[in-house]
């Protein structure tokens, strides 16, 4: 599928990922190689894996992706909980990347459930 940049699936992680971005800049400077980089890395990987998948042209290789890219969001969400457990994030930025990561999970979980029951 070559117009991969105009599904939802894909602008949503993109938007994850720029949300992720601005909140790990205002990460310590000491995190800079630790959390920071993990955490963009693993946002990244989301629509990364998206636009990978659905270049296969093949289905099967589609869902496998998006799983993988369901992955890295558990994975981003995950290391935002360790950011807020350290206090280096607070309680109201924690839950509005959550929201977003959340959204972005069931859109990912919908466009798998999707391709799957496809003929």
């Amino acid at each position: 599928m070559s117009n991969y940049k105009k599904l939802d699936v894909w602008i949503f992680s993109m938007e994850t990922v720029r949300e992720v971005y601005k909140t790990t800049h205002l990460y310590p400077r000491e995190e800079r190689y630790g959390l920071v980089s993990q955490t963009n890395r693993a946002a990244i990987s989301i629509p990364a894996n998206i636009a990978e998948g659905l270049g296969r042209n093949y289905k099967k290789d589609t869902i496998q992706f998006l799983h993988i890219a369901r992955g890295s969001a558990y994975e981003v969400e995950t290391l935002l909980e360790v950011a807020r457990m350290i206090n280096i994030i607070d309680e109201q930025d924690f839950n509005n990347l959550i929201d977003i990561i959340d959204r972005n999970i069931r859109v990912v979980n919908g466009f798998i459930n999707y391709l799957e029951n496809k003929q």
